[in-house]
């Protein structure tokens, strides 16, 4: 039986959220919400836009869902914010996990964003209101705490303990069995083989423009 849901968001995001639940879910998206603030116009996507501050009138919590489709802005500080704001107004908060994702645990938390061709091994352990972009590989006996966005082709090792409000950039890596604190934040292409106090930053260089212009190859 579908279940009504109701997005909050009008970002890229929440454009994503409304393709992925109606085509790959069990759920009905219904309509979508933000902040009486930021409303504009009357509609997104086609749906009813109406202001989060009012749904409780409109779309009762014992008849609809929420899901959060926000970004990691304030190392993901809005999207706690609004999670926590969802709960308290008495909303139960849906998941997505892609069916093209392969997933071995059930120990998946609610607002969870998963999207396609993750790897999740056995003994993994996703808390809440977590985005897992696509094509991450999550090792065994992982923890992933709450409101923790981690972006595509990241490798995380067997073992490894990540706190609530990460952001962990594409193409990083963690070894198996060390410790990344709350919101630290793990810049593409990082490599992390020891644990991480809270609140690091840790990035690596861009790669430099070579002196030698393109136009001077002669093999290419």
């Amino acid at each position: 039986m579908s279940k009504n849901l109701i997005i909050f968001g009008t970002s890229e995001i929440a454009e994503l959220a409304f393709y992925y639940f109606s085509h790959d879910s069990d759920y009905t998206v219904i309509a979508f919400t933000v902040d009486g603030e930021y409303l504009e116009g009357s509609e997104f996507c086609g749906l009813p836009l109406v202001d989060f501050e009012n749904i409780e009138q409109l779309y009762p919590s014992d008849k609809y869902e929420l899901f959060i489709a926000l970004s990691y802005a304030k190392i993901n500080l809005i999207r706690k914010q609004k999670y926590d704001e969802a709960k308290n107004k008495g909303y139960k908060l849906a998941s997505y996990v892609s069916s093209k994702c392969t997933s071995l645990t059930d120990e998946i938390g609610d607002n969870c964003f998963i999207l396609e061709d993750n790897t999740i091994q056995p003994f993994v352990k996703i808390r809440d209101n977590v985005t897992l972009w696509s094509g991450n590989h999550i090792g065994h006996h992982s923890v992933i705490n709450s409101h923790t966005f981690i972006a595509s082709h990241v490798v995380i090792s067997g073992g490894v303990n990540i706190g609530e409000q990460c952001f962990i950039g594409v193409n990083a890596t963690l070894r198996d069995h060390i410790n990344i604190g709350d919101r630290c934040v793990l810049g593409a292409g990082t490599v992390i083989l020891s644990d991480a106090q809270e609140e690091g930053l840790y990035i690596t260089k861009e790669t430099e423009r070579s002196r030698v212009p393109s136009s001077k190859l002669r093999r290419i």
